[in-house]
Protein backbone atom coordinates (compact mmCIF):
# COMPACT_ATOMS: atom_id res chain seq x y z
CA UNK A 1 0.00 0.00 0.00
CA UNK A 2 1.37 3.43 -1.32
CA UNK A 3 1.48 6.18 1.08
CA UNK A 4 -0.31 9.30 -0.70
CA UNK A 5 0.73 13.34 -0.02
CA UNK A 6 -2.69 15.13 1.25
CA UNK A 7 -5.54 16.59 -1.08
CA UNK A 8 -4.44 20.18 -2.05
CA UNK A 9 -6.48 23.03 -3.34
CA UNK A 10 -8.59 20.74 -5.97
CA UNK A 11 -9.96 18.82 -2.48
CA UNK A 12 -12.90 21.48 -2.82
CA UNK A 13 -15.00 23.22 -5.51
CA UNK A 14 -17.63 25.75 -5.65
CA UNK A 15 -21.28 24.75 -6.56
CA UNK A 16 -22.15 26.08 -9.80
CA UNK A 17 -25.71 26.96 -8.81
CA UNK A 18 -26.02 26.30 -4.87
CA UNK A 19 -29.64 25.54 -3.83
CA UNK A 20 -30.76 26.99 -0.60
CA UNK A 21 -29.28 24.58 1.87
CA UNK A 22 -25.73 24.62 -0.20
CA UNK A 23 -23.10 27.30 0.97
CA UNK A 24 -20.21 28.60 -1.79
CA UNK A 25 -17.03 26.77 -1.00
CA UNK A 26 -13.73 27.92 -1.29
CA UNK A 27 -10.13 26.39 -1.82
CA UNK A 28 -7.84 24.42 0.88
CA UNK A 29 -6.95 28.00 1.89
CA UNK A 30 -9.50 29.34 2.45
CA UNK A 31 -11.62 26.97 4.39
CA UNK A 32 -12.22 29.44 7.23
CA UNK A 33 -14.24 31.84 5.00
CA UNK A 34 -16.67 29.00 4.36
CA UNK A 35 -20.47 31.22 4.88
CA UNK A 36 -23.65 29.22 5.49
CA UNK A 37 -26.71 30.48 3.49
CA UNK A 38 -30.31 28.97 4.46
CA UNK A 39 -30.86 26.12 6.85
CA UNK A 40 -27.92 24.51 8.32
CA UNK A 41 -26.94 21.02 6.62
CA UNK A 42 -27.36 18.43 9.00
CA UNK A 43 -24.03 16.51 7.63
CA UNK A 44 -20.15 16.19 9.11
CA UNK A 45 -18.73 16.64 5.62
CA UNK A 46 -16.27 19.76 5.86
CA UNK A 47 -18.61 21.18 2.46
CA UNK A 48 -21.34 20.73 0.83
CA UNK A 49 -19.30 19.45 -2.44
CA UNK A 50 -16.23 17.73 -1.98
CA UNK A 51 -14.16 17.21 -5.39
CA UNK A 52 -12.16 14.26 -5.05
CA UNK A 53 -9.13 14.00 -7.41
CA UNK A 54 -6.36 11.37 -7.95
CA UNK A 55 -7.18 8.72 -10.55
CA UNK A 56 -5.47 8.40 -14.05
CA UNK A 57 -8.50 6.78 -16.17
CA UNK A 58 -12.11 6.23 -15.34
CA UNK A 59 -13.70 5.39 -12.60
CA UNK A 60 -15.95 2.64 -12.28
CA UNK A 61 -16.60 1.85 -8.46
CA UNK A 62 -17.35 3.74 -5.24
CA UNK A 63 -18.52 2.47 -2.10
CA UNK A 64 -18.81 4.23 1.41
CA UNK A 65 -17.19 1.55 4.44
CA UNK A 66 -19.90 0.33 7.01
CA UNK A 67 -18.76 2.83 9.52
CA UNK A 68 -18.56 5.41 7.21
CA UNK A 69 -15.00 6.48 7.63
CA UNK A 70 -13.45 5.55 4.85
CA UNK A 71 -14.33 5.65 1.17
CA UNK A 72 -12.77 3.33 -1.81
CA UNK A 73 -13.02 3.85 -5.39
CA UNK A 74 -11.31 1.96 -8.29
CA UNK A 75 -11.42 1.97 -12.17
CA UNK A 76 -9.66 1.93 -15.48
CA UNK A 77 -6.18 2.68 -13.67
CA UNK A 78 -6.56 -0.27 -12.04
CA UNK A 79 -5.61 1.27 -8.36
CA UNK A 80 -7.60 1.28 -5.53
CA UNK A 81 -7.88 4.40 -3.95
CA UNK A 82 -8.68 5.32 -0.49
CA UNK A 83 -9.99 8.32 1.09
CA UNK A 84 -11.02 9.62 4.37
CA UNK A 85 -14.47 10.57 4.26
CA UNK A 86 -14.49 13.62 7.34
CA UNK A 87 -11.96 16.49 6.72
CA UNK A 88 -10.23 17.22 3.47
CA UNK A 89 -11.30 13.79 2.33
CA UNK A 90 -7.35 13.08 1.79
CA UNK A 91 -6.87 9.76 -0.86
CA UNK A 92 -4.38 8.53 2.41
CA UNK A 93 -3.44 5.13 0.32
CA UNK A 94 -4.02 3.33 -2.73
CA UNK A 95 -3.71 -0.72 -3.48
CA UNK A 96 -2.29 -1.81 -6.42
CA UNK A 97 -2.39 -5.93 -7.47
CA UNK A 98 -4.76 -6.13 -10.54
CA UNK A 99 -3.50 -5.99 -14.53
CA UNK A 100 -6.89 -4.83 -15.75
CA UNK A 101 -9.72 -2.27 -14.88
CA UNK A 102 -11.94 -2.55 -11.68
CA UNK A 103 -15.27 -3.16 -12.53
CA UNK A 104 -16.65 -3.33 -8.98
CA UNK A 105 -15.69 -3.32 -5.34
CA UNK A 106 -17.65 -3.64 -2.12
CA UNK A 107 -16.51 -3.67 1.53
CA UNK A 108 -16.90 -6.86 3.64
CA UNK A 109 -19.63 -6.66 6.60
CA UNK A 110 -17.68 -6.45 9.04
CA UNK A 111 -15.52 -3.36 6.93
CA UNK A 112 -12.21 -5.56 7.42
CA UNK A 113 -11.85 -6.44 3.90
CA UNK A 114 -12.45 -5.35 0.40
CA UNK A 115 -13.18 -7.56 -2.80
CA UNK A 116 -12.48 -6.42 -6.22
CA UNK A 117 -13.56 -8.01 -9.76
CA UNK A 118 -11.49 -7.10 -12.62
CA UNK A 119 -10.86 -7.12 -16.22
CA UNK A 120 -7.76 -9.42 -15.80
CA UNK A 121 -10.84 -12.18 -14.84
CA UNK A 122 -9.79 -12.52 -11.60
CA UNK A 123 -11.56 -11.56 -8.11
CA UNK A 124 -8.76 -10.05 -5.12
CA UNK A 125 -9.61 -10.22 -1.69
CA UNK A 126 -7.55 -6.98 0.21
CA UNK A 127 -6.88 -6.64 4.19
CA UNK A 128 -7.60 -2.83 4.74
CA UNK A 129 -5.46 -2.38 7.77
CA UNK A 130 -2.79 -3.46 5.80
CA UNK A 131 -2.89 -2.94 2.72
CA UNK A 132 -1.92 -6.10 1.07
CA UNK A 133 -4.05 -8.71 -1.03
CA UNK A 134 -5.09 -11.48 0.62
CA UNK A 135 -5.85 -13.74 -1.94
CA UNK A 136 -6.42 -14.26 -5.79
CA UNK A 137 -9.59 -16.08 -6.97
CA UNK A 138 -9.31 -17.46 -9.95
CA UNK A 139 -11.90 -19.38 -12.24
CA UNK A 140 -13.45 -16.91 -14.62
CA UNK A 141 -12.87 -16.93 -18.12
CA UNK A 142 -13.44 -12.98 -19.48
CA UNK A 143 -14.27 -10.00 -17.77
CA UNK A 144 -15.54 -10.26 -14.26
CA UNK A 145 -18.54 -7.47 -14.38
CA UNK A 146 -19.48 -7.38 -10.79
CA UNK A 147 -19.19 -9.05 -7.18
CA UNK A 148 -21.45 -9.04 -3.97
CA UNK A 149 -20.89 -10.53 -0.80
CA UNK A 150 -22.80 -12.48 1.74
CA UNK A 151 -24.57 -9.76 4.45
CA UNK A 152 -24.11 -12.45 6.77
CA UNK A 153 -22.64 -16.15 8.13
CA UNK A 154 -19.25 -17.41 5.96
CA UNK A 155 -16.93 -15.05 3.74
CA UNK A 156 -19.04 -15.88 0.78
CA UNK A 157 -18.63 -13.77 -2.47
CA UNK A 158 -20.86 -13.83 -6.01
CA UNK A 159 -19.78 -12.73 -9.51
CA UNK A 160 -21.35 -12.14 -12.95
CA UNK A 161 -18.38 -12.45 -15.46
CA UNK A 162 -19.08 -11.80 -19.76
CA UNK A 163 -18.22 -15.60 -19.82
CA UNK A 164 -22.12 -15.94 -19.14
CA UNK A 165 -21.47 -17.28 -15.44
CA UNK A 166 -22.13 -16.63 -12.33
CA UNK A 167 -19.73 -18.35 -9.27
CA UNK A 168 -19.62 -18.42 -5.84
CA UNK A 169 -16.73 -18.71 -3.59
CA UNK A 170 -15.80 -18.81 0.03
CA UNK A 171 -13.33 -15.56 0.65
CA UNK A 172 -11.44 -17.77 2.77
CA UNK A 173 -10.30 -20.10 0.01
CA UNK A 174 -9.22 -20.62 -3.60
CA UNK A 175 -11.21 -22.14 -5.91
CA UNK A 176 -15.23 -21.76 -6.60
CA UNK A 177 -17.95 -23.11 -4.71
CA UNK A 178 -20.80 -23.08 -7.75
CA UNK A 179 -21.30 -22.04 -11.34
CA UNK A 180 -24.33 -21.73 -12.60
CA UNK A 181 -24.37 -21.16 -16.20
CA UNK A 182 -26.09 -18.52 -18.44
CA UNK A 183 -26.23 -18.23 -21.76
CA UNK A 184 -25.13 -14.76 -22.60
CA UNK A 185 -22.98 -12.06 -20.24
CA UNK A 186 -23.79 -11.68 -16.53
CA UNK A 187 -23.55 -8.05 -15.76
CA UNK A 188 -24.44 -7.77 -12.45
CA UNK A 189 -25.25 -9.69 -9.20
CA UNK A 190 -26.59 -9.86 -5.66
CA UNK A 191 -26.99 -12.30 -3.09
CA UNK A 192 -30.51 -12.39 -1.07
CA UNK A 193 -30.77 -11.48 2.25
CA UNK A 194 -30.17 -15.15 3.48
CA UNK A 195 -27.64 -15.66 0.75
CA UNK A 196 -29.85 -18.79 0.46
CA UNK A 197 -30.28 -17.48 -3.35
CA UNK A 198 -28.16 -15.55 -6.03
CA UNK A 199 -30.15 -12.72 -8.49
CA UNK A 200 -28.20 -12.14 -11.57
CA UNK A 201 -29.04 -9.61 -14.86
CA UNK A 202 -27.03 -9.57 -17.48
CA UNK A 203 -27.64 -8.66 -21.49
CA UNK A 204 -30.66 -11.12 -21.95
CA UNK A 205 -32.71 -8.02 -19.71
CA UNK A 206 -33.96 -10.89 -17.59
CA UNK A 207 -33.77 -11.39 -13.71
CA UNK A 208 -32.54 -14.82 -12.91
CA UNK A 209 -33.06 -16.19 -9.21
CA UNK A 210 -30.64 -18.74 -8.91
CA UNK A 211 -31.38 -21.58 -5.90
CA UNK A 212 -27.94 -22.37 -4.20
CA UNK A 213 -29.46 -25.55 -2.66
CA UNK A 214 -30.46 -26.42 -5.71
CA UNK A 215 -28.15 -25.48 -8.50
CA UNK A 216 -31.06 -24.21 -10.48
CA UNK A 217 -33.19 -21.34 -11.38
CA UNK A 218 -35.85 -20.97 -8.86
CA UNK A 219 -37.71 -18.19 -10.75
CA UNK A 220 -37.09 -15.28 -13.74
CA UNK A 221 -38.21 -11.53 -13.83
CA UNK A 222 -39.38 -9.78 -16.63
CA UNK A 223 -39.69 -6.38 -17.61
CA UNK A 224 -36.72 -4.81 -18.19
CA UNK A 225 -36.30 -4.45 -22.57
CA UNK A 226 -32.53 -3.77 -22.47
CA UNK A 227 -29.31 -5.07 -20.80
CA UNK A 228 -29.56 -4.79 -16.65
CA UNK A 229 -26.39 -2.76 -15.56
CA UNK A 230 -26.83 -2.53 -11.83
CA UNK A 231 -28.42 -4.59 -8.86
CA UNK A 232 -28.69 -3.58 -4.97
CA UNK A 233 -30.56 -5.45 -2.49
CA UNK A 234 -33.08 -2.95 -0.28
CA UNK A 235 -31.68 -2.76 3.70
CA UNK A 236 -34.28 -5.36 4.79
CA UNK A 237 -33.88 -7.58 1.98
CA UNK A 238 -37.67 -7.62 1.15
CA UNK A 239 -37.06 -5.46 -2.26
CA UNK A 240 -34.87 -5.40 -5.27
CA UNK A 241 -33.55 -2.68 -7.40
CA UNK A 242 -32.79 -3.39 -10.86
CA UNK A 243 -31.17 -0.46 -13.07
CA UNK A 244 -31.55 -1.51 -16.84
CA UNK A 245 -30.07 0.10 -20.31
CA UNK A 246 -33.58 1.01 -21.24
CA UNK A 247 -33.69 3.96 -19.00
CA UNK A 248 -35.83 2.58 -16.00
CA UNK A 249 -35.37 1.69 -12.67
CA UNK A 250 -37.69 -0.92 -11.09
CA UNK A 251 -38.06 -2.32 -7.97
CA UNK A 252 -39.29 -5.86 -7.25
CA UNK A 253 -40.62 -7.97 -4.87
CA UNK A 254 -38.37 -10.75 -3.93
CA UNK A 255 -39.82 -12.30 -0.58
CA UNK A 256 -40.41 -16.04 -0.69
CA UNK A 257 -43.94 -15.65 -1.29
CA UNK A 258 -44.59 -12.58 -3.13
CA UNK A 259 -47.46 -12.32 -6.03
CA UNK A 260 -46.24 -13.63 -9.50
CA UNK A 261 -46.27 -10.17 -10.82
CA UNK A 262 -42.95 -8.69 -8.84
CA UNK A 263 -41.96 -5.72 -10.17
CA UNK A 264 -43.79 -3.10 -7.77
CA UNK A 265 -42.40 0.26 -9.02
CA UNK A 266 -40.77 2.01 -12.38
CA UNK A 267 -38.78 5.01 -11.88
CA UNK A 268 -37.48 7.30 -14.80
CA UNK A 269 -35.55 10.21 -15.71
CA UNK A 270 -31.53 9.06 -16.22
CA UNK A 271 -30.35 7.85 -19.36
CA UNK A 272 -27.80 5.72 -20.94
CA UNK A 273 -25.89 6.94 -23.49
CA UNK A 274 -23.59 5.24 -26.36
CA UNK A 275 -21.29 4.64 -23.92
CA UNK A 276 -23.14 1.65 -23.10
CA UNK A 277 -21.20 1.86 -19.40
CA UNK A 278 -22.85 -0.17 -16.94
CA UNK A 279 -24.45 2.11 -14.60
CA UNK A 280 -25.22 1.08 -11.03
CA UNK A 281 -27.94 1.70 -8.41
CA UNK A 282 -28.33 2.25 -5.02
CA UNK A 283 -30.46 2.26 -2.04
CA UNK A 284 -30.40 5.20 1.16
CA UNK A 285 -30.03 3.65 4.63
CA UNK A 286 -33.24 3.81 5.72
CA UNK A 287 -35.07 2.26 1.90
CA UNK A 288 -37.07 5.76 1.39
CA UNK A 289 -34.85 7.04 -1.21
CA UNK A 290 -32.70 5.02 -4.46
CA UNK A 291 -30.10 6.88 -6.96
CA UNK A 292 -28.50 6.10 -9.87
CA UNK A 293 -25.63 7.84 -12.27
CA UNK A 294 -26.48 8.71 -15.76
CA UNK A 295 -24.90 9.52 -19.23
CA UNK A 296 -26.01 12.80 -18.93
CA UNK A 297 -23.68 13.51 -16.45
CA UNK A 298 -26.35 14.18 -13.75
CA UNK A 299 -26.71 12.12 -10.39
CA UNK A 300 -30.71 11.27 -10.02
CA UNK A 301 -32.08 10.83 -6.59
CA UNK A 302 -35.87 9.60 -6.29
CA UNK A 303 -38.86 9.21 -3.46
CA UNK A 304 -39.47 5.58 -3.65
CA UNK A 305 -42.80 6.38 -2.14
CA UNK A 306 -43.70 9.02 -4.81
CA UNK A 307 -41.28 7.44 -7.53
CA UNK A 308 -40.86 10.98 -8.39
CA UNK A 309 -36.76 12.72 -8.60
CA UNK A 310 -35.43 14.55 -5.35
CA UNK A 311 -32.56 16.01 -6.50
CA UNK A 312 -31.43 15.89 -10.04
CA UNK A 313 -27.35 17.33 -9.27
CA UNK A 314 -24.77 18.45 -11.62
CA UNK A 315 -20.84 18.71 -11.31
CA UNK A 316 -19.75 15.64 -13.69
CA UNK A 317 -18.43 16.59 -16.99
CA UNK A 318 -18.73 12.75 -17.76
CA UNK A 319 -21.45 9.51 -17.84
CA UNK A 320 -21.57 8.70 -13.82
CA UNK A 321 -21.68 5.19 -13.12
CA UNK A 322 -21.81 4.71 -9.45
CA UNK A 323 -23.83 5.78 -6.66
CA UNK A 324 -23.85 5.19 -2.70
CA UNK A 325 -25.73 6.44 0.03
CA UNK A 326 -23.16 7.36 3.67
CA UNK A 327 -24.29 4.45 5.95
CA UNK A 328 -25.49 7.22 8.76
CA UNK A 329 -24.72 10.49 7.28
CA UNK A 330 -27.26 12.80 4.68
CA UNK A 331 -24.39 12.06 2.22
CA UNK A 332 -24.07 10.71 -1.63
CA UNK A 333 -21.19 10.49 -3.05
CA UNK A 334 -20.96 9.57 -7.06
CA UNK A 335 -18.26 8.96 -9.85
CA UNK A 336 -17.90 9.68 -13.05
CA UNK A 337 -15.86 8.73 -15.94
CA UNK A 338 -14.63 10.14 -19.28
CA UNK A 339 -11.97 12.86 -19.02
CA UNK A 340 -12.74 14.13 -15.32
CA UNK A 341 -11.83 11.33 -13.60
CA UNK A 342 -12.97 12.62 -10.50
CA UNK A 343 -15.57 12.00 -7.69
CA UNK A 344 -17.96 14.51 -6.03
CA UNK A 345 -19.18 13.65 -2.40
CA UNK A 346 -22.33 15.59 -1.89
CA UNK A 347 -24.68 16.43 1.87
CA UNK A 348 -27.89 16.21 0.46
Amino acid sequence: MDLKRKAMDSAMVPFKKPRQDLVAVGTHHSLNSLVQSGPPRTSNLMAPIMLLTGHEGDIFCCKFSPDGQLLASAGFDRLIYFWTVYGECENFAMLKGHTGAVMDLQFSTDGSMVFSASTDKTVAVWDIESGERMRKLKGHQTFVNSINPARRGPQLLCTGSDDGTVKTWDARKKGTINTFQCTYQVTAVTFTDTAEQIISGGIDNELKVWDLRKNAVLYKMRGHSDTVTGLELSPEGSYLLSNSMDNTLRIWDVRPYAPQERCVKIMSGHQHTFEKNLLRCAWSPDGSRVAAGSGDRFVYVWDTTSRRVVYKLPGHAGSVNEVDFHPNEPVSEYKTVESTQWLLVYSL
